[in-house]
Protein backbone atom coordinates (compact mmCIF):
# COMPACT_ATOMS: atom_id res chain seq x y z
CA UNK A 1 0.00 0.00 0.00
CA UNK A 2 2.65 2.29 0.98
CA UNK A 3 4.74 1.48 -3.18
CA UNK A 4 2.52 0.42 -5.36
CA UNK A 5 -0.83 0.17 -3.76
CA UNK A 6 -3.36 -2.72 -2.50
CA UNK A 7 -6.72 -3.87 -4.32
CA UNK A 8 -8.83 -3.46 -1.75
CA UNK A 9 -11.99 -4.33 -3.57
CA UNK A 10 -13.90 -3.92 -6.80
CA UNK A 11 -15.98 -1.38 -8.31
CA UNK A 12 -18.77 -1.98 -11.20
CA UNK A 13 -22.23 -3.39 -12.01
CA UNK A 14 -22.81 -7.20 -12.15
CA UNK A 15 -22.21 -8.93 -15.44
CA UNK A 16 -19.74 -5.79 -16.95
CA UNK A 17 -16.24 -5.28 -16.23
CA UNK A 18 -15.14 -3.65 -12.74
CA UNK A 19 -12.19 -2.03 -11.80
CA UNK A 20 -10.31 -2.45 -9.20
CA UNK A 21 -10.35 -0.65 -5.99
CA UNK A 22 -6.99 0.42 -4.93
CA UNK A 23 -5.52 2.02 -1.47
CA UNK A 24 -2.53 3.73 -1.63
CA UNK A 25 -0.60 5.95 0.53
CA UNK A 26 0.27 9.52 -0.12
CA UNK A 27 2.40 11.93 1.29
CA UNK A 28 0.49 14.92 2.87
CA UNK A 29 0.40 17.08 -0.58
CA UNK A 30 -0.71 14.65 -2.11
CA UNK A 31 2.50 13.21 -4.04
CA UNK A 32 3.06 9.14 -4.05
CA UNK A 33 5.65 7.43 -1.55
CA UNK A 34 8.72 6.86 -4.20
CA UNK A 35 11.66 8.20 -1.65
CA UNK A 36 13.45 5.29 0.32
CA UNK A 37 13.79 7.51 2.82
CA UNK A 38 10.42 8.22 3.17
CA UNK A 39 9.41 4.78 2.90
CA UNK A 40 12.15 4.04 6.13
CA UNK A 41 9.76 7.02 7.94
CA UNK A 42 6.76 5.68 7.00
CA UNK A 43 5.16 4.89 10.52
CA UNK A 44 3.83 1.36 10.91
CA UNK A 45 1.75 0.17 14.25
CA UNK A 46 3.39 -2.77 15.91
CA UNK A 47 1.36 -5.30 17.75
CA UNK A 48 1.82 -3.29 21.33
CA UNK A 49 -0.31 -0.72 20.16
CA UNK A 50 3.36 1.65 19.32
CA UNK A 51 3.48 3.51 16.20
CA UNK A 52 7.43 3.02 15.17
CA UNK A 53 9.21 4.00 11.55
CA UNK A 54 9.11 1.21 9.23
CA UNK A 55 12.95 1.37 9.28
CA UNK A 56 13.29 0.17 12.69
CA UNK A 57 11.53 -3.26 11.38
CA UNK A 58 13.18 -3.63 7.94
CA UNK A 59 16.80 -3.05 6.69
CA UNK A 60 16.24 -1.40 3.06
CA UNK A 61 18.66 -1.50 0.96
CA UNK A 62 18.92 -0.55 -2.98
CA UNK A 63 19.59 -3.48 -5.29
CA UNK A 64 18.84 -4.40 -8.68
CA UNK A 65 17.06 -7.51 -9.42
CA UNK A 66 13.72 -8.71 -11.17
CA UNK A 67 10.41 -8.06 -9.82
CA UNK A 68 8.85 -10.86 -9.78
CA UNK A 69 11.26 -14.24 -9.52
CA UNK A 70 9.80 -17.37 -11.18
CA UNK A 71 10.55 -21.13 -10.78
CA UNK A 72 10.03 -24.21 -13.11
CA UNK A 73 10.99 -27.33 -11.64
CA UNK A 74 12.02 -25.52 -8.36
CA UNK A 75 14.87 -23.35 -10.45
CA UNK A 76 14.86 -19.81 -10.84
CA UNK A 77 13.58 -19.32 -14.71
CA UNK A 78 13.57 -15.72 -17.22
CA UNK A 79 11.60 -16.25 -19.82
CA UNK A 80 12.03 -13.80 -22.90
CA UNK A 81 9.87 -13.57 -25.82
CA UNK A 82 10.56 -13.57 -29.02
CA UNK A 83 8.43 -13.37 -31.75
CA UNK A 84 10.80 -13.56 -35.26
CA UNK A 85 8.98 -11.72 -38.30
CA UNK A 86 7.00 -13.24 -40.93
CA UNK A 87 9.72 -13.39 -43.52
CA UNK A 88 11.83 -15.36 -41.45
CA UNK A 89 11.47 -18.93 -40.93
CA UNK A 90 10.83 -20.51 -37.20
CA UNK A 91 14.40 -22.72 -37.98
CA UNK A 92 16.32 -19.91 -39.42
CA UNK A 93 15.35 -17.44 -36.30
CA UNK A 94 16.23 -20.40 -33.73
CA UNK A 95 19.35 -20.80 -35.50
CA UNK A 96 20.48 -17.32 -35.76
CA UNK A 97 19.48 -16.80 -31.91
CA UNK A 98 21.98 -19.84 -31.14
CA UNK A 99 24.73 -18.57 -32.98
CA UNK A 100 24.60 -15.39 -32.33
CA UNK A 101 23.02 -14.40 -29.01
CA UNK A 102 23.87 -17.43 -26.81
CA UNK A 103 26.76 -18.74 -27.90
CA UNK A 104 28.76 -15.80 -27.70
CA UNK A 105 27.71 -15.12 -24.58
CA UNK A 106 28.17 -18.21 -23.24
CA UNK A 107 31.93 -17.71 -24.72
CA UNK A 108 32.30 -14.97 -22.60
CA UNK A 109 31.21 -16.50 -19.43
CA UNK A 110 27.99 -13.57 -19.78
CA UNK A 111 25.72 -17.20 -19.20
CA UNK A 112 27.33 -19.41 -16.67
CA UNK A 113 27.94 -23.04 -17.20
CA UNK A 114 25.09 -24.09 -14.92
CA UNK A 115 22.65 -22.13 -16.54
CA UNK A 116 19.85 -23.94 -19.17
CA UNK A 117 18.79 -22.56 -22.62
CA UNK A 118 15.72 -24.20 -23.06
CA UNK A 119 13.15 -23.02 -26.07
CA UNK A 120 9.14 -23.31 -25.29
CA UNK A 121 6.05 -22.83 -27.10
CA UNK A 122 6.10 -23.14 -31.27
CA UNK A 123 9.95 -23.35 -30.61
CA UNK A 124 9.76 -26.48 -28.17
CA UNK A 125 7.38 -28.25 -30.54
CA UNK A 126 10.02 -27.96 -32.85
CA UNK A 127 12.98 -29.07 -31.22
CA UNK A 128 10.91 -32.09 -29.82
CA UNK A 129 9.68 -32.73 -33.79
CA UNK A 130 13.67 -32.65 -34.59
CA UNK A 131 14.71 -34.92 -31.62
CA UNK A 132 12.16 -37.48 -32.63
CA UNK A 133 12.58 -37.90 -36.67
CA UNK A 134 15.22 -40.32 -36.52
CA UNK A 135 12.94 -42.77 -34.30
CA UNK A 136 10.48 -41.74 -37.36
CA UNK A 137 13.03 -41.95 -40.55
CA UNK A 138 14.05 -45.58 -38.49
CA UNK A 139 10.36 -46.75 -38.83
CA UNK A 140 9.57 -45.95 -41.95
CA UNK A 141 12.62 -47.87 -43.02
CA UNK A 142 11.16 -50.99 -41.11
CA UNK A 143 7.64 -50.49 -42.51
CA UNK A 144 8.82 -50.24 -45.99
CA UNK A 145 11.05 -53.33 -46.14
CA UNK A 146 8.17 -55.22 -44.29
CA UNK A 147 6.38 -54.39 -46.80
CA UNK A 148 8.17 -55.72 -49.65
CA UNK A 149 9.22 -58.80 -47.92
CA UNK A 150 5.70 -59.45 -48.06
CA UNK A 151 5.25 -58.49 -51.48
CA UNK A 152 7.91 -60.75 -52.52
CA UNK A 153 7.88 -63.39 -50.25
CA UNK A 154 11.39 -62.84 -49.93
CA UNK A 155 13.57 -61.11 -47.22
CA UNK A 156 16.22 -60.44 -49.51
CA UNK A 157 15.25 -59.54 -52.74
CA UNK A 158 14.01 -56.21 -50.34
CA UNK A 159 17.26 -55.27 -49.65
CA UNK A 160 18.29 -54.77 -52.87
CA UNK A 161 15.39 -52.28 -53.25
CA UNK A 162 16.83 -50.65 -50.33
CA UNK A 163 20.14 -50.07 -51.55
CA UNK A 164 18.54 -46.82 -53.51
CA UNK A 165 18.21 -45.07 -50.51
CA UNK A 166 21.77 -44.27 -50.15
CA UNK A 167 21.65 -42.96 -53.55
CA UNK A 168 18.73 -40.96 -52.92
CA UNK A 169 19.61 -39.11 -49.62
CA UNK A 170 23.39 -38.36 -52.01
CA UNK A 171 21.29 -36.79 -54.72
CA UNK A 172 19.05 -34.95 -51.76
CA UNK A 173 22.35 -33.63 -50.14
CA UNK A 174 23.48 -32.38 -53.61
CA UNK A 175 20.60 -30.47 -54.63
CA UNK A 176 20.26 -28.75 -51.64
CA UNK A 177 23.71 -28.04 -52.04
CA UNK A 178 23.38 -26.51 -55.37
CA UNK A 179 20.34 -24.41 -53.73
CA UNK A 180 21.96 -23.06 -51.19
CA UNK A 181 24.95 -21.73 -53.63
CA UNK A 182 23.13 -20.89 -56.66
CA UNK A 183 19.91 -19.47 -55.12
CA UNK A 184 20.03 -19.14 -51.96
CA UNK A 185 21.00 -20.09 -48.22
CA UNK A 186 18.91 -22.96 -47.71
CA UNK A 187 19.17 -24.46 -44.37
CA UNK A 188 19.10 -28.15 -42.96
CA UNK A 189 15.79 -28.13 -40.70
CA UNK A 190 12.78 -29.79 -40.37
CA UNK A 191 10.80 -29.43 -43.18
CA UNK A 192 13.47 -29.84 -45.31
CA UNK A 193 14.67 -33.41 -43.29
CA UNK A 194 10.82 -34.07 -44.80
CA UNK A 195 12.27 -34.45 -47.64
CA UNK A 196 14.69 -37.43 -47.28
CA UNK A 197 11.30 -39.10 -45.37
CA UNK A 198 9.72 -38.56 -48.81
CA UNK A 199 12.17 -39.91 -50.43
CA UNK A 200 11.78 -43.75 -49.02
CA UNK A 201 8.66 -44.24 -50.53
CA UNK A 202 9.43 -42.39 -53.69
CA UNK A 203 12.77 -43.79 -54.78
CA UNK A 204 11.70 -47.35 -54.18
CA UNK A 205 9.13 -47.43 -56.68
CA UNK A 206 11.29 -47.75 -59.90
CA UNK A 207 13.91 -50.28 -57.97
CA UNK A 208 10.34 -52.38 -57.57
CA UNK A 209 9.91 -52.67 -61.02
CA UNK A 210 13.10 -54.03 -61.82
CA UNK A 211 13.71 -56.92 -58.68
CA UNK A 212 9.90 -57.50 -59.47
CA UNK A 213 10.85 -57.68 -63.70
CA UNK A 214 13.86 -59.98 -62.87
CA UNK A 215 12.05 -62.08 -60.64
CA UNK A 216 9.09 -62.96 -62.82
CA UNK A 217 12.18 -63.89 -65.49
CA UNK A 218 13.38 -66.08 -63.49
CA UNK A 219 10.55 -67.57 -62.39
CA UNK A 220 10.00 -68.41 -66.30
CA UNK A 221 12.87 -69.94 -66.20
CA UNK A 222 15.44 -67.74 -67.69
CA UNK A 223 19.17 -68.10 -66.44
CA UNK A 224 20.35 -64.88 -64.02
CA UNK A 225 22.15 -62.75 -66.13
CA UNK A 226 19.14 -62.81 -69.17
CA UNK A 227 16.76 -62.39 -66.11
CA UNK A 228 18.39 -58.80 -65.21
CA UNK A 229 19.35 -57.87 -68.20
CA UNK A 230 15.29 -58.37 -69.33
CA UNK A 231 14.39 -56.72 -66.76
CA UNK A 232 15.84 -53.26 -67.15
CA UNK A 233 15.04 -53.32 -70.91
CA UNK A 234 11.50 -54.23 -69.91
CA UNK A 235 11.11 -51.55 -67.18
CA UNK A 236 13.14 -48.73 -68.58
CA UNK A 237 10.33 -46.94 -70.24
CA UNK A 238 8.19 -46.67 -67.67
CA UNK A 239 10.87 -45.32 -64.56
CA UNK A 240 12.10 -42.72 -66.84
CA UNK A 241 8.85 -41.62 -67.95
CA UNK A 242 7.23 -41.28 -64.83
CA UNK A 243 10.51 -39.98 -63.35
CA UNK A 244 10.49 -36.92 -65.96
CA UNK A 245 6.34 -36.41 -65.05
CA UNK A 246 7.97 -35.90 -61.23
CA UNK A 247 10.85 -33.96 -61.54
CA UNK A 248 8.83 -31.59 -63.55
CA UNK A 249 6.18 -31.28 -61.66
CA UNK A 250 9.10 -30.09 -58.43
CA UNK A 251 10.62 -27.63 -61.27
CA UNK A 252 8.58 -25.13 -59.85
CA UNK A 253 8.57 -25.80 -56.24
CA UNK A 254 12.24 -25.15 -56.30
CA UNK A 255 12.91 -22.42 -58.64
CA UNK A 256 10.18 -20.16 -58.72
CA UNK A 257 10.10 -17.22 -55.91
CA UNK A 258 6.80 -16.57 -54.39
CA UNK A 259 5.12 -16.52 -50.54
CA UNK A 260 5.85 -19.40 -48.91
CA UNK A 261 8.95 -20.28 -51.23
CA UNK A 262 11.28 -20.56 -48.99
CA UNK A 263 9.54 -22.86 -46.35
CA UNK A 264 9.31 -25.75 -49.01
CA UNK A 265 11.76 -24.77 -51.63
CA UNK A 266 14.12 -27.43 -49.03
CA UNK A 267 11.61 -30.50 -49.39
CA UNK A 268 11.42 -29.77 -53.43
CA UNK A 269 15.32 -29.98 -53.88
CA UNK A 270 15.95 -32.71 -51.37
CA UNK A 271 13.34 -35.14 -53.59
CA UNK A 272 14.27 -33.22 -56.98
CA UNK A 273 17.95 -34.16 -56.09
CA UNK A 274 17.21 -37.45 -54.92
CA UNK A 275 15.01 -39.08 -57.25
CA UNK A 276 16.86 -37.76 -59.99
CA UNK A 277 20.66 -39.55 -58.83
CA UNK A 278 18.47 -42.54 -57.61
CA UNK A 279 17.03 -43.08 -61.00
CA UNK A 280 20.04 -42.63 -63.25
CA UNK A 281 22.19 -45.17 -61.16
CA UNK A 282 19.01 -47.22 -60.25
CA UNK A 283 19.59 -48.70 -63.88
CA UNK A 284 22.63 -49.97 -63.08
CA UNK A 285 23.85 -50.29 -59.45
CA UNK A 286 20.14 -52.23 -58.88
CA UNK A 287 20.82 -55.00 -61.15
CA UNK A 288 24.16 -55.17 -60.58
CA UNK A 289 23.69 -55.56 -56.61
CA UNK A 290 20.65 -58.01 -57.55
CA UNK A 291 22.94 -60.17 -59.40
CA UNK A 292 25.60 -60.06 -56.77
CA UNK A 293 23.49 -61.01 -53.92
CA UNK A 294 21.47 -63.75 -56.14
CA UNK A 295 24.77 -65.51 -56.86
CA UNK A 296 25.74 -65.63 -53.23
CA UNK A 297 22.30 -66.68 -52.52
CA UNK A 298 23.47 -69.28 -54.74
CA UNK A 299 26.71 -70.03 -53.29
CA UNK A 300 25.47 -70.59 -49.74
CA UNK A 301 22.10 -72.04 -50.10
CA UNK A 302 22.87 -74.10 -53.62
CA UNK A 303 20.18 -73.40 -56.72
CA UNK A 304 17.24 -71.40 -54.93
CA UNK A 305 13.87 -70.87 -57.32
CA UNK A 306 12.64 -67.00 -57.14
CA UNK A 307 9.27 -66.81 -54.77
CA UNK A 308 6.33 -67.60 -56.33
CA UNK A 309 4.27 -64.43 -56.73
CA UNK A 310 1.18 -63.78 -53.62
CA UNK A 311 -2.38 -64.64 -54.51
CA UNK A 312 -2.53 -60.31 -54.50
CA UNK A 313 -0.66 -60.47 -57.79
Amino acid sequence: ALVDGAIVGELGPEGEPRLDVILRAVREDGARIDDPDAIRSAPVAAPNGAVVPFGVLADLREELGPTTIRRIERRRALTLTVSPPDEIPLETALSRIEGDIITPLRAEGAIPSDVTVSYTGTAGDLELAKGQFANVLLLALIISYLLMAALFEDFLAPIVVLVTLPLAAAGGVGALRLVDVALTPQPLDLMTALGFLILIGVVVNNAILVVDGALARLREGDDLDQAVRAAVEGRVRPILMTTTTSLAGLMPMVLLPGSGSELYRGVGAVVLGGLTLSTVLTLFVVPSFFALVWRLRRAVFGRVAAPEPSAAE
